[in-house]
């Protein structure tokens, strides 16, 4: 195994900052130039081209891209009533996290007769997209579908690559029942996200997508962002990440397994563990290697581990500083005073606090959203929440005398700007004595 173990005393700042560097997306201009092709034949061909690149990409040809209330049915008939337990506890779970978080409304009266007011009402539109690699998703179902049903959208319409027969997962159907999404479209990678942003003759276009994808599928969202009047994504996305503090008394069984976690979803997964404890980073190397053995997905864990680093600091205290630094998509912590060390910590997408809150709780059913920013967002933007399938906007309202007591400020302020326009919606008002 290829794990890197770092003692970061040793290092200068240029190897510190090449210890944390995440793997590079490779082939940007191709990638961009492939993209954009496709998004030109979704706008140019609509369902056409849908149908071309599913068979291109998918090796599937459609006959209808839309799912069938029939089809959804026949989901819930086929899933065991365990598995069908399994997906209404956690979205009972994620449901309870996120109806906390519904805003309301902010007036104030900010001086006699001056009246604003902060507004919330949902996005009109979204759209969901879905992965579908070598499983099925509904876990992703429901941490998009839980807080746009909950927030009110109007329309949620969740996409979704189809499998070898041309279906989609029956999990995914239930889950998306459960969320009230009633349309679903056998569609996915970049022509997808087109789709969406673009409208075909059968998917209406939406406000704003959410969900992972691959880099076709991010590269997708960052163009159409750009290109599309009025449409908008959930945020910058790029491969799976973990970052654990441990100290000495952490369980190195623990804390190998939750690395391999995240290495198992990607071959540009990156996973990196912080300690003061030199017997502790061995244990853990010693872990990864019986651990990785015994997983299906092993050569994909095997080739992310190559990224991946395990690094001696000086202490826990120098390890929140490389934690912060990094800022990672997720951060485990498993340390004797771990409530102590969050104090301490500021980016992150999630964090995860003691040995027994291992990263898969967050991934399923303890309630948060597994949405999270990757590549170093996380020092600026937060994680999925009930207030990224909102949107805010003000409102204000002034009386004669509200106005009359602004007057001389704003008339001063246009001055300074050489506004004459605006200093003139103000004074015409005082001039026709309506103050």
């Amino acid at each position: 195994m290829n794990t890197q173990i770092i003692d970061w005393q040793t290092l200068s700042s240029q190897q510190k900052s090449d210890a944390l560097a995440r793997p590079a997306i490779a082939d940007n201009a191709l990638l961009s130039t492939q993209v954009a092709n496709i998004l030109a034949q979704v706008q140019k061909q609509g369902d056409k081209a849908l149908i071309k690149l599913t068979e291109q990409f998918d090796g599937i040809t459609l006959t209808n891209l839309a799912v069938s209330k029939a089809q959804v049915e026949q989901a819930k008939q086929a899933l065991t009533p365990k598995r069908i337990e399994a997906i209404n506890t956690a979205y009972q779970q994620i449901k309870t996290f996120h109806s906390a978080q519904k805003a309301s409304d902010i007036a104030v009266e900010t001086r006699p007769g001056v009246n604003c007011i902060l507004k919330t009402e949902p996005i009109e539109s979204v759209g969901l997209y879905i992965p579908a690699g070598s499983a099925p998703l509904p876990s992703t179902v429901l941490m998009l579908g839980v807080p746009a049903q909950l927030a009110g959208c109007n329309r949620a319409v969740l996409v979704c690559p189809p499998d070898k027969t041309g279906q989609l997962a029956n999990e995914i159907l239930v889950a998306a029942d459960l969320c009230g999404i009633e349309e679903i479209y056998t569609v996915g990678g970049a022509q997808a996200v087109a789709a969406l942003a673009y409208g075909t003759e059968t998917i209406k276009p939406v406000n704003k997508v959410f969900g992972p994808g691959n880099r076709y599928v991010t590269e997708a969202k960052k163009q159409l962002s750009q290109q599309v009047a009025g449409f908008a994504i959930d945020m910058p996305a790029g491969p799976s990440e973990l970052l654990i503090i441990g100290d000495s008394k952490a369980n190195a069984a623990f804390i190998a397994a939750d690395l391999l976690s995240q290495a198992e979803h990607g071959s540009d997964s990156q996973v990196i563990l912080l300690t003061d404890s030199e017997a502790l980073i061995q244990n853990v190397a010693d872990e990864l290697t019986k651990q990785v053995a015994l997983l299906s997905r092993k050569d994909i864990a095997l080739q992310a581990l190559k990224q991946s680093r395990l690094i001696l600091t000086n202490d826990l205290a120098q390890a929140a500083q490389v934690s912060n630094a990094y800022g990672p998509e997720h951060l485990i912590i498993q340390t004797e005073n771990a409530e102590q060390l969050l104090s301490s910590l500021r980016n992150a997408g999630s964090i995860f606090v003691g040995a027994y809150t291992p990263e898969s709780a967050g991934d399923y059913a303890s309630g948060t959203n597994h949405v999270l920013p990757t590549y170093g967002y996380s020092k600026v933007i937060g994680s999925l929440s009930l207030a990224d399938f909102s949107r805010r906007y003000t409102v204000q309202k002034l009386t004669k005398q509200g106005l009359a007591s602004l007057a001389e400020c704003i008339i001063e302020l246009t001055d300074a700007e050489g506004l004459d326009a605006h200093q003139r919606a103000v004074t015409i008002r005082l001039e026709e004595g309506a103050c």
